[in-house]
């Protein structure tokens, strides 16, 4: 097996240092904020499987420096807005990552410190999708 320089939870533990961690009962007062945007950067499959955070942006992790550059043409109007960004996953290790790159690239945006794993827990909302068929 190879020796990785850095491992993946190192480089979330480095990012969680130097980015803004939001804890769950925070952004649950944020769900109803016009001025919040909750962006969920799960897998579709795990947004099916355990439901959502009700109003929340679905935004696939893989998409997300082109949909937050204005001079890209994969650019989004959801993150053009004067608002406040929250990003979340399922245990906060991609949002923390997330998050960390979109600093360096001047997009201010927080996380979900615990990401959506807690969220019912600590009386979040959940909307579940609808089930075809």
């Amino acid at each position: 097996m190879p020796k990785l320089k850095t491992t993946a939870a190192q480089m979330v533990a480095d990012a969680r240092a130097r980015i803004e961690e939001a804890e769950t009962p925070a952004v649950i007062a944020m769900v109803d904020d016009p001025d919040v945007v909750i962006v969920d950067i799960r897998d579709p499959r795990e947004r099916q499987r355990t439901g959502y955070i009700p109003g929340s942006f679905h935004a696939p992790r893989g998409m997300i420096e082109f949909w937050v550059d204005p001079d890209s043409p994969y650019f989004k109007e959801e993150f053009g807005q004067d608002k406040k960004y929250v990003f979340h996953c399922a245990s906060g290790w991609r949002s923390a990552l997330t998050v960390a790159m979109l600093q360096d690239m001047g997009f201010e945006a927080a996380h979900l410190k615990e990401g959506f794993s807690t969220w019912a827990d600590h009386g979040g909302p959940v909307e579940k999708p609808e089930t075809t068929g």
